[in-house]
């Protein structure tokens, strides 16, 4: 899948703080991508530089292979972390107001404003002060404005801030189908169950630098630890030269439950075999990492051995 965004060896400091520095990415095209880092890690300076808030001080921005300029914006929508309404405007007039400065016409905005209002049930409040609506549906207000103009590139910070679980899946499910109807998302996030369910792909920023990326798959693949749980009935042999049990617990009436892992050279089906010969074998799985078991791993791992925290026993 061909990148829509690049970023080249971007680097950008505020004094004497440097908040990216060499960071490139490729963001695919049509996909939904993670951008992940703890706070202060630069993932808002990188967006400020996509949305030519500011600028790169060395490397560059490329969209769709051309180096990112000024025509680029109207191809780009932006939902800020820190939302930003006009709380005495009327929703309606706000709506169309901002779909007008991206160029849209009065009748295609009218049009798609009447739309979306309709799909978040918010009709009703179209004549109401942002300042009147509750907190929920001013970002839903928001998020409307962000897509109504129909971006190729969407990004999103923290979209879900401030949203009950109904609502904040009706957000995602809206996300998904801009997705499979063209356009990319960049979805920034600390909810790491919202970016196993919807990304396709991630980056992890920390201390400004990347230091993680690729397919969430690919990632998740690449973590693994051989890892198996296995619950049944019976005795199983706790000491085996070919894999380590690193939990065992015993249950009622002969069950147990047990975490093992599989030394080099071990396969599934080799423990599987020894399992079966064995035990009554009721579950069999793999243990696979969680992205925020991920994120916290290399997280620690690319920080200075002074600021890691020692894990208690």
């Amino acid at each position: 899948m061909q990148p829509i965004l690049q970023a080249l060896n971007v680097r950008k400091a505020y004094a004497q703080h440097v908040a990216l520095d060499g960071v490139s990415l490729d963001i695919p095209e049509r996909s939904i991508f993670g951008l992940l880092g703890p706070n202060g890690a630069g993932k808002t300076s990188l967006i400020r530089i996509i949305t030519q808030i500011t600028a790169a001080d060395e490397g560059e921005i490329r969209f769709r292979g051309e180096r990112l300029k000024p025509a680029h914006i109207a191809e780009i929508g932006y939902l800020p972390e820190e939302r930003g309404l006009y709380k005495k405007m009327k929703v309606g007039e706000q709506l169309l107001y901002l779909a007008r400065l991206r160029g849209m016409s009065r009748a295609d905005a009218t049009e798609r404003i009447k739309a979306w209002l309709t799909r978040f049930d918010i009709k009703p409040w179209a004549e109401k002060n942002v300042e009147d609506l509750s907190k929920g549906m001013q970002q839903k207000v928001q998020f409307i404005a962000t897509v109504l103009h129909e971006p190729s590139l969407i990004i999103l910070d923290e979209p879900f801030s401030g949203f009950d679980p109904i609502n904040a899946n009706l957000i995602k499910d809206e996300i998904l189908d801009l997705r499979d109807r063209g356009a990319t998302i960049i979805f920034s996030t600390h909810r790491m169950e919202s970016v196993e369910e919807m990304c396709d792909s991630i980056a992890l920023i920390n201390r400004s630098r990347k230091v993680l990326d690729g397919p969430v798959s690919a990632i998740k693949d690449q973590f693994k630890t051989q890892t198996y749980e296995v619950e049944g009935k019976g005795r199983l042999m706790v000491m085996h030269p070919d894999f380590e049990v690193l939990e065992h617990k015993e249950r009622e009436n002969g069950h147990f439950y047990d975490r093992i892992r599989l030394h080099a050279g071990t396969t599934p089906n080799d423990l599987l075999r020894y399992l079966i010969s064995n035990v009554e074998v009721h579950a069999f799985r793999e243990l696979i990492p969680s992205i925020n078991d991920i994120f916290i791993r290399r997280v620690r791992e690319t920080m200075p051995e002074s600021l890691v925290e020692p894990v208690s026993a």
